[in-house]
């Protein structure tokens, strides 16, 4: 017999994606490193001007090429007698501008034309193709051409970043929205006659954002890497400006009597694209399905 006293069990209260992003950021110890190293170069481009020891293109012929632990110049100088430091703090800004805006601004491009693509299947399949024909170039051969193609500079190589990046992005914005299109919640708005931008950018949109994000993050180091390519390439940023890349590429001369002129940088780049990729993980774990419910069961036990 069965005690009618008894109180019912607790529904669990519905989680956003916002949530299982920071629960699993937090949970996750390599995220929070990550996490860490992304804000202090974040920060220290910020605030370059109040921190940095030097402007980044002062020179000192008379200690160039000195090594790091030079008496005022903590990471030594360049082959100019520039301060390595100085010029790798004020680097990190076009670093992170040139990682960071053509991802933005190719998924503010992508999401439209993916939601657009699933709903509209004509119009799907003549989008889906043209992202097909770039699909054919490797992300890196086809920033080299289009870079090529338009010259050296700061806004010509982020035109190329983004063209580049657009057909990934596409894609899975596109798998997600053909997905939620044969949702419940999509059904019933199409029966009270919904308008179809409506359902596209207010009912669909939120759901499919998320896997946009989530790529998008997990990319970052990949365009980077791409970014600092160009400009040591000569395609991207031009010298004397500080940037990564270019100081690298800088750097490749003295290779053998001055490796820490390139080896710097270098390492400065590798432990960034390691921590946009651990984070990108993290947070592709923490949108997992199997990731939810662990974290679910987790609060509830806890409550």
């Amino acid at each position: 017999m069965t005690d009618r006293s008894a109180a019912p069990a607790r529904r669990a209260p519905r989680r956003s994606n916002l949530y299982f992003v920071w629960r699993g950021v937090l949970g996750d110890p390599v995220a929070r490193i990550a996490a860490g190293i992304i804000a202090i170069m974040v920060l220290a481009a910020a605030f370059a001007p109040w921190i940095a020891p030097w402007p980044p293109n002062a020179a000192n012929p008379e200690l160039r090429l000195m090594p790091p632990g030079t008496p005022g110049h903590l990471l030594g100088l360049d082959n100019q007698g520039r301060d390595i430091l100085s010029r790798l703090i004020y680097g990190a800004r076009l670093t992170l501008v040139c990682g960071i805006v053509p991802v933005l601004i190719g998924a503010a491009i992508s999401i439209p034309l993916g939601l657009l693509g699933a709903w509209y299947p004509l119009l799907g399949g003549v989008i889906m193709r043209l992202m097909d024909v770039l699909f054919a170039f490797p992300m890196a051969l086809l920033a080299i051409m289009l870079a090529a193609l338009m010259g050296p500079g700061v806004a010509n190589m982020m035109i190329a970043l983004v063209v580049t990046l657009i057909p990934y992005n596409t894609r899975v914005v596109y798998a997600a929205a053909c997905l939620e299109r044969d949702q419940a919640y999509v059904e019933a708005a199409r029966a009270m006659a919904t308008p179809d931008l409506k359902i596209l950018f207010i009912e669909m949109l939120p759901n499919v954002v998320a896997a946009s994000v989530v790529y998008s993050c997990t990319i970052i180091g990949a365009v980077v890497i791409t970014a600092a390519g160009l400009s040591f390439l000569g395609l991207g940023v031009q010298p004397p400006t500080a940037e990564w890349g270019i100081m690298t590429s800088e750097g490749r001369s003295y290779i053998f009597n001055a490796p820490h002129i390139a080896a710097i940088p270098g390492i400065s780049i590798t432990i960034l694209v390691m921590a946009f990729n651990l984070l990108g993980d993290s947070l592709r774990d923490s949108l997992d399905p199997r990731t939810r419910l662990r974290l679910v069961r987790t609060a509830k036990d806890r409550t």
